[in-house]
């Protein structure tokens, strides 16, 4: 998380985003991290999933072979896929997904698009139950995962073990 937060400094200090960018990047990051406290359980003695893992980062770059290129060379990053529009990044059990910034955009990159976590045990029923028994609606992205809003508004999405890059 202060990897994350680093970056996104610097990227504010070297004006490589503006200020109203590096906001909402910083809050999306701090809403994800704080989705996973037990606070925020509808039970105060048991949490509705235990995240084991963030699964992946997604954000919308200017350029992702840029950003692919950079990571690949800085950390050894291996790329598992690349679409010629996004790539995936893995390191140990999670990935990074640089996608380019989509056209007509209300917000231009770079920002933080999602965060997914990992969680302990995966019902798909059971976790969409649990999502709605909240009261937040979950979109379905791949049989293994949901977005749901957090109480910010930001995009969060919860993962089972198996979605992997």
């Amino acid at each position: 998380m202060e990897a994350i937060i680093a970056k996104l400094l610097q990227d504010f200090e070297q004006g490589k985003m503006s200020r109203r960018q590096l906001i909402r990047s910083l809050a999306v990051t701090a809403s994800a991290a704080a989705a996973v406290a037990p606070a925020v359980a509808a039970s105060p003695d048991e949490p509705a999933f235990k995240a084991v893992a963030v699964n992946h980062i997604s954000y919308q770059v200017a350029d992702y072979t840029k950003t692919r290129d950079f990571y690949v060379g800085m950390f050894g990053m291996k790329v598992t896929q690349d679409t010629g529009r996004q790539c995936y990044l893995s390191f140990g059990d999670t990935f990074l997904l640089p996608r380019n910034g989509r056209p007509n955009s209300k917000t231009p990159p770079p920002y933080v698009d999602h965060i997914a976590y990992t969680i302990d045990t995966w019902d798909k029923d059971a976790v969409e139950a649990e999502l709605k028994r909240r009261g937040l609606t979950p979109t379905p992205d791949t049989p293994d995962s949901f977005h749901v809003k957090d109480p910010d508004g930001f995009n969060l999405q919860i993962s089972g073990r198996n979605m992997k890059p």
